[in-house]
Formats: C-alpha cells, structure tokens, sequence
C-alpha cells in the first residue's frame, strides 16, 4: 500500500450550466445534465437526470461530458454525494467529475477507496464532510491504494459484486412495482376490473354513473368518501423528533430506524444507511402507537406527497414532516388506499392542496378531507389477493438491500486498510454476490 495524494492519480473533470434562457439549450434534449438530487442516493451507478440538455447546450457551454465509469462527487449543498456514470452525461458547476490515471488506479477501485474516504471523514467530523469540495481539496485529500491495478480489482470485484445484486434486486423491484401499478390503473382507473362473469367491467358495458363531487363517471355502486371516514387514525410526530445530542440516538443494529421525509421517496426508502436510529428503551416510550403492517407512510412536506407502504418485520419509527395514514380495513384495504393516494385520484387532489410561502406542504386537518373512490370490498379483497404478495416481495428485496449494502459498507474499510483480504472473503461472500459480469446491464 502506498499513500497518495488524490490530484496526483486523477485528471478533474469541472461541469457547468448551459444559459437557462436559451431554450435551444434545453428544449427536447436528450443528454443528462445532473446534479446531487439525480445521484444523491447511496446507489453507485446513475444512468439518469432529471434535467437533460441538447447537443447545442453541451457545445456552448462550460458543462462536460463525462463517459462510463467515470466518478462525480457533489462539491456543494450536500457536499460528498458519490457515483459512477452508467451511460455519458454531463453536469452542473456543483459537482467534479473524477477519472483515474491510467496504469495508477483503476477507475471503480478509486470509486470505492473515495467512498471509504467520505465515510471516514462523516465519522470523524460529526457528519459532515467539507463546507464545499474545491480543486484545491483534492491536493489535500490523502489515500492508501495498492501499488498493483490487479491487486485492486481483485478489491473491486469483491464490492461490485455485492452492488451488482442490489442493483439487480432493484431491477427485479422495478418490475414488480411495475405490474401493481398497471393492475391498479387497469381495474381503478380504466374500471375494467373482472365483473360477475369475469370479464372486464366497462368494456363489457358494466354500468356507469355519473358522481358529482368528482365530476366523472364512476362504476355503480362505488362511492365517494373522504380519507377521514375509511381509516382509524392519521399518526403525526411532527416535533417529536428525539435529541440527536445525549443518547437518544444509537448506532446499535438493534435500534429502531427512524424514518424521515429525506428517506421516504417513490414507494422505496433510500439512504437508510444514512438514516438515525433510536433506542429501543427511547423507542418504547416515545412510539406508544407503533407503525403496523399496512400504515401508508407520506411525506407532509419537503418534499410532500412520497409514500411508502409499511410491511415486513423492521420495526421504524417517525420523525418529523411525515403522516402515517391507518386504513379502517371494514371500509377500505390497505393495499388498495396505498395506490389511492400514491398513484390515483387521492394523490392529484393531495398535491393540489399543497400551500405554503416558502416550503410547500399539506396540513392533517386537509388531508383528512381529501376525497378518494371507495370501490365494492370484495373487489378491493380481490386486488389485495395478487398485490399484497407483490408489495411483500418488494419489502423483502429491500430488507435484502440494506443487509447487502451494510455488509459492503462494513467490508469496504477492511478491504482498503488490508485488515481482511480477497481469498479470507471469496468463500462467504458466494452465496450472495452477483457476478459482476452482469453490473450495469
């Protein structure tokens, strides 16, 4: 192991921003343009952006294009976000692009050693990295790397494989979601759920009535209710967020997660690797009323309007700017009130409710009003029996996830200071790992 400077091994990409006035830079593009929000989410590949740009706005402009395998760190606002680039994109002023020296260091070795790296200096620091990251840091920022590429991506391969199966369970998890959503929009929306002669309902003329409050056309015998009347109870902590200071807080792997509106985010929970945990002993003070099977979890604001179906066996609690809605499952099905009020007529009317000065958000007391289509039980009962094994699968792949990223994450520092080596792990790590020959695919 030898110990280096980090702007000796790499070349510094620096990225920029196309003039937003110029709407040739920027109509119908089709070249990513990231920034943090695409990337900042522990996954190590990003192959999209939110906002894209056209081949104008590259050529005119101080962005560039960084290629496959290259790394981008975020410099400012959160300040250490990492990944590599899955397909060539450019990027904001924010950010640095890094590409390893050839015949020096290997591209995803340096990936993992920068992780390591960042997560040292968190630790360290009380969570924080740097105020901004400029090209001045890299000169300051010192790693120990093998002086032989084959040495490090013998390390390489023994992470990538284990990110090579969350990346397929996410595939898998994509899809599953997927088919949920397109039985929901097939029976909810379009209302060609099986009639009595198991034949889709309004295409086989089943009947339709017109319901005022909506102002459309509903099936008959279906009715309109507010959220209010179908559920148990809303559970708001907002302002009982424990101390993070005098040990509310733990990094025991038996403490409870506690889950926030930064972790709740399309139907996933992203960065609980990053997430708080509290004691248990706090736990059971704090939570009397414990999150359940079945609560849809939702984001009040920052952003408001995330959700996230609660089932399996973690056990979390809530911070603050989030709702836990507890259907009345006499009235209305988890599982079908989940895709209500994340993908269907509940979620249009929530994010036409937001308000707010500065931070856009829905007040419990509107939520409790907004109005949601109250379908016959037994056809929700119908639609519970082929989506609940699929949002169970789902909360399975993703327990599997944290448990592979933590293992990965508690690998990483062994493997870089040489406390564990290849050949102690090969064996272990087999019976989890994915090839690495399908990464990225």
């Amino acid at each position: 192991m030898i110990k280096v400077v980090l702007s000796s091994i790499i070349d510094i990409i620096s990225g920029g921003t196309p003039q937003t006035s110029v709407q040739e830079y920027w109509n119908n593009g089709n070249i990513g343009w990231l920034s943090v929000t695409d990337f900042n989410n522990d996954i190590r590949y990003v192959y999209d952006s939110e906002k894209k740009i056209t081949e104008k706005g590259l050529k005119e402009s101080n962005t560039k294009l960084l290629q496959y395998g290259d790394i981008i760190i975020s410099a400012r606002g959160t300040v250490g976000a990492l990944a590599q680039i899955g397909k060539p994109m450019c990027f904001n002023q924010s950010c640095f692009g890094i590409r390893g020296k050839k015949e020096v260091v290997d591209n995803d070795f340096l990936y993992f050693a920068l992780k390591n790296y960042v997560q040292h200096i968190k630790k360290r620091s009380q969570g924080s990295v740097f105020d901004t990251i400029n090209l001045k840091s890299f000169d300051l920022m010192e790693l120990e790397i093998p002086t032989s590429i084959n040495t490090q991506k013998k390390i390489t391969k023994v992470l990538s494989d284990l990110d090579a199966k969350i990346e397929l369970n996410n595939k898998i998890n994509v899809e599953l979601e997927a088919m949920a959503k397109t039985l929901y929009d097939y029976w909810f929306v379009q209302f060609d759920f099986p009639d009595d002669n198991g034949k889709p309902y309004k295409t086989s003329g089943g009947k339709m009535v017109w319901n005022e409050e909506l102002k459309r056309e509903i099936p008959a015998g279906w009715e309109v209710k507010s959220l209010n009347s179908v559920i148990e109870t809303i559970l708001d902590h907002r302002g009982k967020t424990p101390k993070k200071l005098g040990g509310d807080w733990t990094e025991d792997k038996n403490g409870i997660i506690a889950l926030s509106a930064k972790i709740v985010k399309n139907g996933k929970l992203i960065n609980l690797n990053q997430a708080n945990k509290v004691n248990r002993e706090l736990y059971e003070k704090w939570m009397p009323i414990k999150l359940i099977d079945g609560d849809v979890l939702m984001t009040s604001e920052a952003p408001a309007g995330e959700f996230y179906f609660i089932h399996g066996k973690t056990e979390y609690c809530m911070s603050q700017r989030l709702f836990a809605v507890r259907a009345n499952q006499l009235k209305v099905m988890p599982s079908y009130m989940y895709y209500e009020l994340s993908k269907g007529n509940g979620y249009s009317q929530i994010m036409g409710s937001l308000s707010g000065s500065t931070v856009f958000g829905i007040r419990q007391d509107v939520l409790r009003k907004i109005l949601i289509v109250i379908p016959n039980l037994e056809i929700q009962k119908e639609f519970n029996k082929i989506v609940l094994p699929q949002l169970k699968e789902i909360k399975h792949i993703d327990e599997q996830n944290i448990e592979l990223a933590s293992l990965r994450d508690w690998l990483l520092p062994m493997l870089m200071n040489g406390q564990v080596t290849v050949g102690d792990l090969q064996e272990e790590l087999q019976m989890v790992a994915e090839p690495r020959a399908i990464y990225g695919e």
